[in-house]
């Protein structure tokens, strides 16, 4: 009798590198990311947590000494940084997936992103 142990999970096939990058645009692979695991691991690789604050305190700084009108673009830009990354994580991480063996590697590691083949 086979019995399938409750531990074991249910593993991925690798797939180098080159191979992702070369197959994707041709289809041969199915890309699953887990938006709710990107949005940290892409603010992390692209640092847009230490940008928004470089945009946003100065912004505010500015502000309060009296000049709105650099203060105020600083900071609404600061707030997009964060807010373009919190939407387009997903797609960011393929981005960057695809050009940098390092991101790809990470991603597929911490089950951030899953490549299968098509």
């Amino acid at each position: 009798m086979n019995r399938h142990n409750d531990t074991q999970q249910e593993t991925v096939e690798y797939i180098p590198f080159e191979e992702f990058r070369q197959g994707l645009a041709q289809g041969r692979f199915r890309v699953v990311v887990n938006p709710a695991l990107a949005v940290p691991f892409v603010s992390h690789r692209m640092h847009a947590t230490a940008l928004a604050l470089a945009l946003i305190g100065p912004g505010i700084a500015a502000a309060l000494a009296g000049y709105p009108w650099i203060g105020g673009p600083l900071v609404v830009a600061g707030i997009l940084v964060r807010w373009s990354v919190k939407t387009q994580a997903p797609r960011m991480l393929l981005h960057l997936a695809t050009r940098m063996p390092s991101v790809y590697e990470q991603a597929c590691e911490h089950g951030v992103m899953e490549v299968r083949r098509a």
